[in-house]
């Protein structure tokens, strides 16, 4: 099978090991190859463990890619890993009164949110990097775990709500939300998808 494209996946220290495993396996059955990225403090790599789902670290991931060398252009999609690695990746060294976020992985998901056609996902703790600077998600549809709905709608979000919790996928223009890793099938087929329709709408402009 020929390579259609990469997909993206911002990543840290106790990520989400379902999501994790379904990734590796989902998408390259679909023809995408499946890269981390993360903030490497100046290592050629480092290498991050799971949530400790079952009492230890089942899974780990040794990350070479940079997200301050790469261009969000150069991918099909990305998607910001549930669990608490989000959080970890909005971690800034320096602040100042009245400056946005400038942590690395959310000076690149404000580039990957401006560029015109890339599907960015996340699943159930992901938009807590979003949550990091207001605009990148401000009016738009969403959903999540039930334990950040404060801090995504504080952030000007738009929780979508079905019976007594959030909604399991909300797919808003290039925006695919999942509330947890327990619909990581819906959303990967979702996902997919939508990256799909985009090339073909592509195809069509081009040759038209």
């Amino acid at each position: 099978m020929s390579i259609k494209g990469k997909i993206g996946v911002l990543i840290e220290e106790h990520f989400d090991q379902t999501e994790y495993r379904e990734f590796n396996k989902y998408f390259p059955s679909q023809g995408y190859e499946v890269e981390y990225i993360s903030h490497l403090w100046g290592n050629p790599q480092l290498t991050f463990g799971a949530n400790p789902d079952n009492g230890e670290v089942e899974d780990h991931v040794t990350v070479t890619t940079e997200v301050n060398e790469v261009n969000p252009e150069d991918y099909k999609g990305i998607i910001a890993i549930g669990a608490y690695a989000m959080d970890r990746l909005r971690y800034q060294v320096t602040v100042k009164k009245g400056q946005k976020n400038q942590a690395p992985a959310v000076v690149f998901l404000r580039k990957a949110m401006q560029t015109k056609g890339l599907k960015v996902g996340t699943i159930c703790h992901g938009l807590w990097l979003f949550c990091a600077d207001s605009d990148l998600i401000k009016g738009r549809k969403v959903t999540c775990a039930h334990n950040i709905i404060c801090d995504v709608e504080n952030a000007g979000s738009e929780v979508v709500y079905e019976n007594d919790g959030t909604a399991e996928l909300v797919i808003d223009g290039d925006l695919i939300t999942a509330k947890h890793p327990g619909v990581v099938d819906m959303f990967l087929q979702s996902f997919v998808g939508e990256i799909e329709k985009q090339s073909q709408q592509t195809l069509v402009n081009i040759a038209g």
